[in-house]
């Protein structure tokens, strides 16, 4: 029996796959333990227990940006997390440790190493966080979801995708999805969906373009996430929800979709052929933009940046794009050119590599 740590959290880029190598974990090996280190403050505080697994919390230290006070507190805090991780890999057995970025995987990464067992790392971005970037120099078992990811030691291994959307048939789950949001059957429907957290520009601008959609003949599923204060349109065949505990279904309903770039929503959309406008978030290191730059490069889907996205280019590109239902078809048979399935199994043979080197 092995015991696994995984390590990671902070948003639904880093909590999603990490939950799709615990299922695939405890899929593949019913009898091993897996165990999650998270903080109290990210998205995995909730999802994780509810996925039926146990979390270990830590302190979250955000690396300092600049001179400050946090700057100066953050080296005592940081040494408190990395010593907190390596209590609990003592206290409870663990025989390898999984990160995938965010505050809980350095101290995760460290703590390993210092224990001198072995640790494997996903990066789900085609630009790698700071975590990651430091993890990999210590590691020889470093999996990539995208072709090209700058890391030592990568091996591409794709997205690890929840089963649900591995195996997702949304022809076959179409009409039970459709009526789980009442829809009508006979309208094709967008999805709209900025992420765990929302994004105020996609929000704002379908917001104000409800009616020239619905008046293109489709129907509209907006999850504007926890944050949002945009008010419900309140018109048929306009559903809003605040998040979307049920994606699966959601995809499977949808036709298309306008999105943020997060790595997760790229490859999800990809593993099942759903064509988008992609949005890409215009803070950080640009990563999003180049999550969907594989899918873009094969047609599957446009790339629009933040600033543009206005209620002026929604009715110019998107509204006559949704009424050319050949070219909608055709997306969709080239978005799922670059899907990859497999990146669950994928991710824990990378693990059990690891786990032999021991």
């Amino acid at each position: 029996m092995t015991t696994y740590l995984l390590a990671g959290g902070g948003t639904a880029g880093h909590v999603n796959p990490l939950l799709a190598v615990a299922d695939r974990i405890r899929a593949r090996e019913p009898e091993s333990t897996v165990l999650v280190l998270g903080t109290r403050e990210g998205l995995e505080a909730r999802l994780v227990p509810e996925r039926g697994y146990e979390l270990l919390t830590i302190a979250k230290v955000a690396f300092p940006r600049r001179p400050n006070a946090a700057a100066l507190r953050f080296p005592l805090a940081f040494q408190r997390a990395v010593a907190t991780t390596r209590h609990y890999i003592r206290e409870r057995g663990v025989d390898v440790v999984i990160g995938f970025g965010g505050y809980a995987a350095t101290p995760a990464y460290l703590a390993a190493r210092r224990e001198k067992i072995p640790f494997a790392l996903h990066e789900s971005n085609a630009m790698p966080g700071l975590a990651n970037k430091l993890g990999a120099r210590f590691t020889d078992f470093v999996g990539v979801a995208f072709e090209g990811t700058t890391l030592p030691h990568a091996t591409f291994v794709g997205m690890p995708l929840r089963l649900e959307l591995e195996t997702l048939d949304r022809s076959a789950l179409r009409p039970s999805a459709l009526e789980f949001f009442g829809f009508a059957a006979d309208k094709p429907v967008l999805l709209v969906t900025g992420g765990s957290q929302g994004a105020r520009s996609i929000n704002t601008t379908i917001g104000a373009s409800v009616r020239a959609i619905l008046d293109a003949g489709w129907q509209i599923l907006h999850i504007t996430g926890q944050g949002s204060e945009l008010a419900d349109a309140g018109l048929p065949g306009y559903v809003m929800l605040r998040y979307g505990d049920r994606m699966d279904l959601a995809i499977a309903a949808a036709d298309f979709a306008v999105s943020r770039s997060g790595s997760a929503t790229v490859s999800e959309f990809g593993a099942v052929g759903l064509p988008a406008v992609f949005v890409p978030y215009p803070v950080g290191n640009g990563e999003q933009r180049f999550n969907a730059a594989g899918v873009v490069a094969e047609g599957g889907a446009l790339l629009v940046d933040d600033a543009d996205f206005t209620p002026a280019w929604v009715e110019a590109t998107l509204v006559p794009l949704l009424k050319d239902r050949e070219r909608v078809a055709d997306m969709a048979a080239r978005s799922a050119t670059v899907a990859v399935l497999d990146g669950a199994d994928r991710m824990v043979d990378l693990v059990k590599r690891a786990l032999a080197s021991r």
